[in-house]
């Protein structure tokens, strides 16, 4: 039987435990706030693109937020010096929420400037993590798929003020983007839960992108076959 000067060294030694851990918990929450806030301002920033789609406006958006997402590799980079070695999945939900906010904007970022989709290498590289587990702080592959999903909401979006401003092309460019990205989705066998939420909410941002093509059509604005595929290449 352990006598009582046994049992209080063994609940210090818990209540020290637990210290440690809150002290770690609360600095890693500085750094997560830090990177919750350039979410914040890139968001801002990349809000401008349904005021004015232009394409030239458009690209001046995606070089401002290109220089804020410099910024989160270094506090990537100061979380990762926090994080204790293979215990990235203990802290791992601190920062998820603002990882796939930022996965989001990056992969919206690329496909604004490229029409094309931001693979997960180039988003992780982009934000500064690694793209293996094996190599250290990395990228979560379900952060970046919901980074996708949310990414397909907003161009949504901004396929109807596209057409409110005049910029008939575009939409029918993202329609094509947004069908692929579904059919990519489906070829996966997606058991979370949140993620397979999200994924059942991208039929609806297919369709509404669909009516918009097809209201487009009717109306006698939607491009010639020939600067359609443009638009889609």
């Amino acid at each position: 039987m352990e006598t009582a000067a046994e049992m209080n060294k063994l609940f210090s030694d818990f209540s020290e435990y637990i210290r440690k851990e809150q002290d770690l918990k609360e600095k890693i929450r500085d750094e997560v706030k830090n990177l919750e806030h350039i979410a914040r301002e890139i968001t801002m920033i990349m809000q401008n693109v349904h005021q004015n789609p232009a394409q030239d406006e458009v690209l001046k958006c995606c070089n401002s937020s290109r220089a804020n997402f410099a910024t989160c590799k270094t506090h990537y980079a100061q979380l990762a010096a926090l994080v204790p070695v293979n215990q990235f999945y203990h802290f791992n939900d601190m920062w998820r929420f603002a990882t796939q906010k930022l996965a989001f904007l990056v992969s919206l970022t690329f496909f604004l400037e490229t029409g094309k989709l931001a693979s997960f290498e180039e988003v992780a590289e982009s934000l500064g993590l690694k793209p293996e587990r094996e190599k250290g702080f990395h990228l979560d592959l379900e952060d970046y798929l919901t980074g996708l999903l949310q990414m397909a909401s907003e161009l949504a979006r901004f396929a109807t003020n596209s057409v409110t401003s005049g910029n008939y092309d575009r939409p029918i460019e993202i329609s094509k983007f947004v069908s692929e990205l579904n059919a990519g989705f489906r070829l996966l066998n997606l058991k979370n839960d949140s993620l397979r939420k999200k994924f059942d909410a991208l039929k609806y941002d297919v369709k509404k992108i669909e009516e918009i093509v097809y209201d487009v059509s009717i109306r006698g604005l939607r491009p010639a076959a020939g600067n359609a595929d443009q638009a889609g290449n």
